[in-house]
């Protein structure tokens, strides 16, 4: 008895030391299955596209959004459309929240204006639908008032103005070019607002493609101010923005007045039309956005 006793518990032994070594097998072997993510499972970019109100040109807005949707989806992005009939400001305020990139294309209202007095509810914001389902042609602005207290972006994050009035200091089709100094407050005030959402640069291009810049935010390394200054053009591979169009053109560059931290890049043409702008962080790097 002593002998099978003795037997039995060094048999006990040997078992629990084998099944010790074969449940450390297996959690090694699991723990190699689920193991941490990678970098490459990163939360993808988000973009938001939004097309106000404009009449009959907001199909060929959202034709051009369009566009721009599928070149970020390309990218691996988060895209978000919203499009007029249905651009409503509590649409806009939900998808816009935490997002990297924020489109708006659509009719756009500055200061300085011929149409006073100023009002910050108003003035250098969106121009969205009043009500869904109700045609292209009920507008409502929604100034820097509501930018600043409802619209959160991403740190970084970088407001993409399209074919907006006032938004490079540009005045409406059809009226005279302002002066100098009102161009460059229009340019200023229009990107104020959007500066006070966690945007660190407001690009406005009111006549030019924007594709270019999409290119950048997902593929380039370069600075705002380089971006900017060269269009993606010189063989950098960016599309959607003519680069001859610069020819002709004096960039003006200042302080900002209405953001601290921000400066401005205005380019006018040879006939004194306000045709470009930026405004923000012009070191900001595309590497950063991402990041």
């Amino acid at each position: 008895m002593r002998w099978f006793a003795n037997g039995a518990h060094r048999a006990s032994r040997l078992f629990s030391g084998a099944r010790a070594l074969i449940l450390a097998a297996l959690f090694l072997g699991l723990s190699g299955l689920v193991s941490a993510p990678s970098a490459s499972a990163a939360t993808p970019m988000k973009v938001v596209i939004v097309v106000g109100p404009t009449g009959s040109g907001t199909a060929h807005n959202i034709d051009s959004a369009k566009q721009l949707a599928t070149q970020a989806r390309g990218y691996g992005a988060t895209v978000i459309e919203i499009y007029s009939p249905n651009a409503t400001f509590s649409k806009v305020r939900a998808a816009a929240q935490n997002a990297n990139v924020l489109i708006y294309m659509g009719h756009g209202s500055g200061w300085p204006s011929p149409y006073k007095p100023f009002n910050a509810d108003k003035k250098d914001g969106l121009g969205l639908n009043a009500t869904a389902h109700h045609g292209n042609l009920n507008v409502r602005y929604y100034g820097e008032t509501y930018l600043k207290k409802y619209i959160h972006l991403a740190a970084n994050s970088v407001v993409i103005l399209r074919g907006l009035c006032y938004s490079a200091g540009n005045s409406e089709p059809g009226k005279a070019a302002p002066s100098a100094s009102v161009g460059r407050a229009r340019v200023d005030n229009y990107a104020a607002g959007f500066l006070r959402t966690g945007a660190k640069a407001v690009f406005a291009e009111p006549y030019g493609g924007v594709s270019y810049l999409i290119d950048w935010i997902f593929t380039g390394t370069s600075t705002v101010r380089d971006i900017f200054t060269t269009g993606g053009g010189g063989g950098g591979g960016y599309g959607g923005w003519d680069h001859s169009a610069s020819i002709g053109m004096t960039p003006t560059i200042f302080a900002s007045k209405r953001t601290s931290w921000a400066t401005v890049i205005s380019d006018r043409d040879s006939g004194g039309k306000f045709r470009r702008s930026v405004v923000g962080s012009l070191g900001l790097t595309a590497a950063t956005i991402r990041s």
